[in-house]
């Protein structure tokens, strides 16, 4: 199999999968007081550490929630729970992944003012662009890392921390989805006051993520019950998921700028793959995460070359999972040209990702090109 839709999901790696076995046998309830509780506490709270020290930041500021969709939910809704009734403006991009858009989009049907920042004619969002729509009614900003259609990076690090200094009022959060445990994502460097994780994006299980909440920020809970995640997000917690997600954390940590290296390096094959082909062109070069690549194969309909490759088992993407085959509007405010968008495939990296996946992917294509002429 060659697997090269790594930006929807990822394979969990062993140690994800010991992890999880191991909170499956430590089978108490985090919240009892009893041993069988404490030890299921205790592999929790190493979970925690784990993620905390990737980050850079405190065990208390990390959160276990359901995945980085239930994060960003919490972010935003918190933030308009805890800002909104004072002030009504909200700052994001065109090009957020859903689990954000469609959060702010509620927020605008509630009567926020929603100010939606889009790429140059180059396809680029400025940290300019994003600062100068900051006024003094904006209680929250929000702007992913690593678009997750293109790979684009986004400037969140210069334009939050120029926020923060103007308006420190201001909440700031980061769906971080794409670019953790693949670029050197600090709190620090972030300037970021929540920050939204996913463990299946890592070699983690799906079903669980964290949200990072910068000490001192207050949050009014969304879900309610028995006080766990220091009443911020209640029920009880899914050891197991958590234990996957803190092993695929600890698994990755060390050898991150190897990793990226050599993502480079596939990326640039890619580039190299796509040139010798001919009906092959990379959708975006701007600063972009190398492990997402939008691609457009000249005369083949997405789907049908999505398809034609499942076949041959190799597995890409048409866009964004999470869109199910519906088109995305991103392509076109990254400023794609329109011929492009319906031949479009996403190819993601990870770190099984080789030269050889590549090679049969471009077989395929050429293969494809020969057989499916006629769909033209």
């Amino acid at each position: 199999m060659i697997y090269l839709d790594n930006a929807a999901t990822t394979k969990p790696c062993d140690a994800a999968v010991q992890g999880i076995l191991k909170g499956l046998e430590v089978f108490g309830n985090p919240s009892s007081l009893h041993r069988c509780g404490v030890d299921a506490e205790l592999l929790v709270s190493d979970a925690r550490h784990a993620v905390a020290e990737s980050l850079g930041c405190l065990e208390e500021e990390i959160y276990f929630t359901s995945g980085a969709t239930e994060s960003s939910n919490t972010a935003i809704f918190g933030a308009f729970k805890s800002q909104g009734k004072r002030r009504h403006r909200v700052v994001t991009t065109t090009v957020e992944h859903p689990a954000t858009a469609r959060p702010i989009d509620e927020l605008e049907r509630l009567g926020c003012e929603v100010v939606r920042i889009s790429p140059d004619e180059n396809g680029v969002i400025s940290a300019e662009s994003i600062i100068d729509a900051v006024n003094e009614d904006t209680f929250l900003v929000s702007m992913m890392l690593v678009n997750n259609e293109t790979g684009a990076i986004l400037p969140v690090g210069k334009a939050f921390a120029a926020i923060h200094r103007r308006f420190p009022k201001v909440i700031t959060h980061c769906d971080c989805v794409q670019g953790y445990m693949k670029l050197p994502v600090r709190v620090k460097t972030l300037s970021a006051d929540l920050i939204s994780l996913s463990a299946h994006k890592i070699h983690g299980p799906k079903g669980t993520g964290a949200l990072y909440v910068r000490k001192g920020l207050h949050l009014p809970a969304l879900v309610m019950g028995g006080g766990q995640e220091k009443d911020l997000r209640s029920g009880t917690e899914s050891v197991p998921l958590i234990c996957g997600f803190g092993a695929a954390v600890k698994s990755l940590a060390g050898d991150l700028n190897d990793r990226l290296e050599r993502a480079r390096h596939l990326e640039s094959y890619l580039a190299e793959k796509c040139a010798e082909n001919g009906g092959a062109t990379l959708n975006y070069t701007g600063e972009k995460s190398p492990y997402v690549n939008s691609i457009s194969v000249a005369g083949l309909k997405s789907e049908v070359l999505l398809h034609y490759l499942e076949k041959k088992d190799i597995y890409v993407s048409s866009g964004s999972a999470c869109s199910k085959g519906k088109k995305s509007g991103v392509l076109a405010e990254f400023r794609i040209p329109v011929q492009n968008m319906d031949t479009t495939l996403r190819i993601s990296f990870s770190a099984e990702t080789t030269e050889a996946d590549i090679d049969a992917l471009f077989d395929g294509i050429k293969s494809a090109q020969a057989e499916l002429a006629h769909l033209r």
